[in-house]
């Protein structure tokens, strides 16, 4: 039967693509769910604390988000062992049940007013949920995508896992623009219509599932399950096993540690910095988020295929460069912008910089470590690194705003990003030296 043939034997180049695209929705409902949170914040934080200021509101609510990057480490391991154990397709359907668990928690939960203190636990409960699940969500996905592309386009073929993360994102900012616009008055979406995109996530994750159970295998895992095979499987997925690998493990923090920080300020972040720094409304917000993100998922595969043709190494070069000295004056330019296409046409040069890291770091990862742990090794050093920077971002920034020193922030990031400049002058090309060639 086709099922018994190996991958390169079964797969055209078209069926090749098809499980990628299926393996890169599945990626894309599981974001959606993650950021639906970050891009109703302003609209449902009055719902779940105390009434104050919108700064204090928008910092609880963004230390929950920080809280639920804590469980990614915890999902890291929980499900890169299980991928490097039974298999990159069982680990991603698991992966998309939790998270749509989550979303439908907090669409039911009541509101402060109503239930008190449990309407922050109930959503605390949900974050940790969903951190749980998209922290294993990133490792498989990126050592699935990397595994199934063909070994001159794994760059191009892998960079769809961020086109789908910020098609995530995109999707959220998608539904808000509808609501605000065509369905709901303002009135409306801070009363209950902020439960409406938690809905329709939910919902989603059964299309995911769907799409998942239909997956091929990699190759790569194939091999592993043969009796021959160098590893053990009480060596598969086991984190003593991962820490054989010291060097690629520190790669992994040192390469991720500047470029999260950076994506999570220009996109995750940038919807409360427009609204409560530059003063643009809630609607004219989320229309210039939008629109920058579209534009930066549709840049992330030309990154990708430039990468095949020179290299990692020069982009994440080029995005330590520009980041170190860009960081201060992009930000500085954005907080002081007088319209709209002037935050835009900021915006945009930053995401720019910041495809230099988005477009390969998944393929980067996926290349520093054999099969039998790959999807452990780019899943547990990338989400604690993510927990303790990406999932930070708001809430610093927020607190130096709070302070009035938010120019501290700008440094901040430049420090990070200038950080993982000296990791990416000293590593070797991925690229050019990927256990990936072999399938290891």
């Amino acid at each position: 039967m086709l099922k018994n043939l190996s991958i390169d034997q079964e797969l055209s180049t078209s069926n090749r693509i098809k499980a990628i695209i299926g393996g890169s929705i599945g990626n894309l409902v599981e974001w959606y769910d993650w950021y639906a949170y970050a891009a109703f914040a302003i609209y449902f934080s009055a719902s779940f604390f105390p009434d104050g200021d919108q700064t204090a509101q928008l910092l609880n609510t963004a230390g929950i988000f920080a809280v639920g990057f804590l469980m990614r480490p915890v999902g890291g391991w929980l499900f890169g062992s299980l991928a490097d154990r039974l298999g990159r397709k069982k680990a991603m359907t698991l992966s998309v049940l939790m998270m749509s668990f989550g979303s439908l928690l907090i669409a039911l939960t009541p509101t402060y007013q109503r239930i008190g203190v449990a309407a922050p636990v109930m959503l605390l409960i949900a974050r940790l949920l969903q951190g749980l699940s998209v922290g294993g969500e990133y490792g498989v996905s990126a050592t699935y995508l990397s595994e199934m592309a063909t070994s001159n386009r794994r760059g191009f073929y892998s960079s769809f896992q961020y086109v789908t993360l910020i098609g995530g994102q995109l999707a959220a900012l998608g539904v808000q623009l509808i609501l605000q616009k065509f369905v709901l008055s303002e009135a409306a979406l801070l009363n209950w219509g902020w439960r409406i995109p938690f809905v329709i996530g939910a919902i989603l994750a059964i299309v995911a599932l769907y799409l998942r159970r239909s997956l091929h295998e990699t190759e790569a895992f194939q091999k592993t399950k043969k009796p021959n095979h160098k590893a053990s499987t009480a060596r598969k997925g086991s984190v003593k096993e991962l820490f054989r690998y010291p060097k690629s493990l520190l790669v992994v923090v040192g390469l991720t540690l500047g470029g999260t920080l950076a994506f999570y300020t220009y996109t995750t972040y940038m919807q409360k910095f427009l609204v409560n720094t530059v003063q643009l409304t809630k609607q004219e917000s989320t229309l210039i988020s939008f629109i920058s993100l579209f534009i930066f998922a549709c840049m992330q595969p030309f990154f990708g295929l430039l990468s095949d043709r020179i290299g990692r190494k020069p982009l994440l070069i080029g995005f330590g460069i520009a980041g170190t000295l860009g960081t201060v004056p992009l930000l500085q330019g954005l907080s002081k912008a007088s319209n709209l296409w002037e935050a835009f046409f900021y915006l945009i040069i930053a995401l720019i910089i910041v495809s230099g890291y988005t477009s390969i770091n998944a393929v980067v990862k996926a290349e520093l470590f054999p099969t039998h742990v790959r999807a452990l090794g780019v899943g547990l050093p990338y989400a604690i690194t993510v927990a303790l920077f990406g999932g930070s971002a708001e809430y610093v920034a927020l607190w130096f705003k709070q302070q009035q020193v938010e120019q501290y922030y700008y440094w901040y990031v430049t420090g990070c990003i200038a950080f993982s400049l000296s990791v990416y002058l000293f590593m070797k090309d991925t690229g050019k030296n990927s256990t990936l060639k072999d399938n290891a």
